[in-house]
């Protein structure tokens, strides 16, 4: 099936006055959007007050090291399970840390954690990559409720996403230097993965960050095509969103009705940025996406 050729007109506004160096991990939390600035390590909201996002985001956190992505801890107020440095923290509400492992110590190459997200089970899982992307030297790693990290994949070069399906038992994951998305089953009781399969290989363009929606659909940001895809379940594509920016990084569906498609955007590498690179957008949808899901401790450690 092929996509629809006369699809809805979508019109992204640029939201917030903050054009960031490399906008990623975005979702939406407790009523607004927060989002992640990777390199200059910077926890980011919208700013209570500012639905239309007229002024500038507020900074939740300014850890010393890159910053991928975070979700909310269930059950703790402003604290959130961070991909950050060489590995997963814990961010308390006080801006105190506590490292659950730091798995990209001593890497060779050198190495940084990337996207993440947490599954419907309450586990966070979150990729890393080489600073200068060498092939297969990225990993997934899933932080278990228990306090465990395990690295569950190798030989990814630059792993976005992930995302999953509503019930958890499917795994959506993007290496985004080889241009693919992937789907893996996942056992929801131990987390475990089994044999991937393709979903679909982009031309041109690099698929970046993820995210469902309450139909199955995927959504991608699109690095160095200035655009936002939708993919069936099937891997057809559905949709294509074109943005004024040219590395649209990551992606979410919030608002009051979740059907605002967030996407954040990237000013590093561009030689000449235009003005809305390094923006945050936001483009109405059709299909509602899913909440956001929590890191659900098992303990209160």
């Amino acid at each position: 099936m092929s996509a629809d050729p006369h699809p809805p007109a979508y019109a992204p506004v640029s939201r917030w006055s903050d054009r960031l160096e490399l906008g990623e991990g975005i979702r939406w939390v407790d009523g607004r959007i927060v989002l992640t600035d990777i390199l200059t390590g910077r926890l980011l909201a919208a700013p209570p007050g500012d639905p239309g996002g007229t002024g500038s985001l507020d900074v939740l956190a300014h850890l010393p090291v890159p910053l991928g992505a975070v979700a909310p801890v269930e059950g703790r107020p402003g604290s959130w399970v961070a991909a950050a440095g060489t590995g997963v923290c814990l961010l308390g509400a006080d801006g105190s840390t506590a490292w659950r492992g730091r798995p990209e110590d001593g890497a060779s190459p050198a190495a940084r954690m990337n996207d993440g997200a947490a599954d419907p089970q309450g586990r966070f899982w979150a990729g890393s990559m080489a600073y200068d992307a060498v092939d297969g030297a990225g990993s997934l790693y899933r932080l278990d409720r228990d306090g465990t990290l395990t690295r569950v994949l190798t030989g990814i070069t630059v792993p976005n996403g992930p995302a999953f399906s509503a019930d958890g038992t499917v795994l959506f994951l993007a290496d985004s230097a080889r241009g693919v998305i992937r789907t893996y089953p996942v056992d929801p009781a131990t987390g475990g993965l089994g044999e991937p399969s393709v979903l679909t290989t982009l031309g041109r363009g690099s698929p970046d960050g993820l995210a469902v929606d309450r139909e199955g659909g995927l959504w991608t940001a699109v690095w160095g095509e200035g655009a936002v895809h939708r993919y069936r379940a099937d891997g057809t594509l559905d949709r294509v969103v074109a943005l004024p920016a040219a590395q649209p990084a990551g992606v979410c569906l919030g608002g009051d009705d979740g059907r605002t498609l967030y996407v954040t955007s990237a000013r590093v590498g561009l030689a000449r940025p235009g003005p809305l690179d390094g923006a945050v957008f936001a483009v109405r949808v059709e299909v509602p996406g899913q909440p956001t899901a929590s890191y659900r401790p098992a303990s209160a450690s």
